[in-house]
C-alpha cells in the first residue's frame, strides 16, 4: 500500500492501537489480539524490548495487519524500523528530522505535537497526521474542539489518557483518529492473562468508536487529510485555506458551537 492508501486506511479504522509491554513474547501476543479484534492496525512502541524484532515478526505472520513504529525519538531509529517493513512513524513530541526522513521514505508519519505553535509546524513539516499528545491531560476533547476551530484542514489524532470511554468524545471532537495505549491493552496484561485468552478490550474499543466515525463521515465534509498535506507541501504547492463563511468546514463548525 501507498502512503495515501495508508493515511486514509487510519483515517476510516478512527484507532491506532500501542503496543506498550514489558516483553517481546507480551507485545507479540497482545498484537495478534488486536488483529483479532478487528482492528487492522497496530502501532508497537520503541520502549517494547525486542521492537526492531516484534515489528519484523508481525510485517512477516500478519500481513492484513498495518504496523508502524511509536515512541521515536532520532531517524536512525526510524531507519531501522522502515527496514523491518513498517507502514506508518509517530513520535511523542515534534521531531523535525523524522518528518522530513519519512518524506523521503514516502512513509505516512504521525508527529507529536501540542501546543497550536508545534501542530502548526508539524503540519506545515508535511506530517501526514498531527498526533496532538498527552491530550487527556490538557483538556481533552475540548482541547481538540478548541485546535479544529482555528485548524479546520490539520488531520489531528489525539494521544495520551484517551480511553474506551472517552473514545467517542474525541472523534465527535474533530480528532480523525485516537491513539489508545495502555488504556487498551495494559503493560502487563499479557502476563496476568496466563492461557492467553484473547480479550475483548480491543473488540470493544473498536466498537465504541466505529461508530461515531461511520456517523460523522456521513454528516461531516471531508476534512483536507494526508491525502492533500503532505503530497501538495512535496510539490512545493499551496495549502487551500478557505474557511470563509461559504465554506464547508465553516458550516461544519459552526454546527458545534
Amino acid at each position: 500500500m501507498h502512503r495515501e492508501e495508508i493515511c486514509e486506511r487510519i483515517r476510516e479504522v478512527g484507532i491506532v492501537p500501542a503496543v506498550r509491554t514489558s516483553s517481546t513474547d507480551d507485545a507479540r501476543f497482545a498484537a495478534e489480539a488486536v488483529a483479532k479484534s478487528g482492528i487492522p492496525l497496530v502501532e508497537i512502541t520503541m520502549t517494547v524490548p525486542g521492537a526492531i524484532d516484534v515489528i519484523s515478526y508481525l510485517v512477516k505472520n500478519l500481513p492484513n495487519v498495518i504496523v508502524g513504529a511509536g515512541t521515536l525519538l532520532d531517524v536512525d531509529t526510524a531507519r531501522l524500523c522502515v527496514a523491518a517493513g513498517v507502514r506508518f512513524l509517530t513520535s511523542p513530541g515534534l521531531d523535525l528530522e523524522i518528518v522530513s526522513f519519512a518524506a523521503k521514505e514516502k512513509m505516512c508519519v504521525m508527529a507529536g505535537a501540542l501546543t497550536p505553535t508545534e501542530v502548526i509546524t508539524a503540519w506545515k513539516a508535511g506530517s501526514d497526521f498531527v498526533k496532538v499528545f498527552p491530550c487527556a491531560q490538557v483538556g481533552g476533547d475540548s482541547y481538540i474542539r478548541a485546535l479544529r476551530g482555528p485548524l479546520p484542514h490539520v488531520p489531528l489524532i489525539a494521544a495520551g489518557g484517551v480511553n474506551q470511554q472517552t473514545a467517542s468524545s474525541f472523534i465527535l471532537a474533530g480528532a480523525d483518529a485516537i491513539g489508545i495505549g495502555r488504556e487498551l491493552i495494559p503493560k502487563d496484561w499479557p502476563r496476568a492473562n496466563p492461557q492467553r485468552s484473547t480479550s475483548t478490550a480491543p473488540r470493544r474499543a473498536h466498537q465504541r468508536v466505529g461508530a461515531p466515525v461511520r456517523g460523522l463521515r456521513e454528516e461531516r465534509p471531508r476534512p483536507e487529510s494526508c491525502l492533500l498535506n503532505t503530497a501538495h507541501i512535496a510539490r512545493g504547492n499551496p495549502i487551500p485555506r478557505d474557511i470563509s463563511p461559504s465554506s464547508p468546514h465553516a458550516n461544519f463548525f459552526a454546527r458545534r458551537t
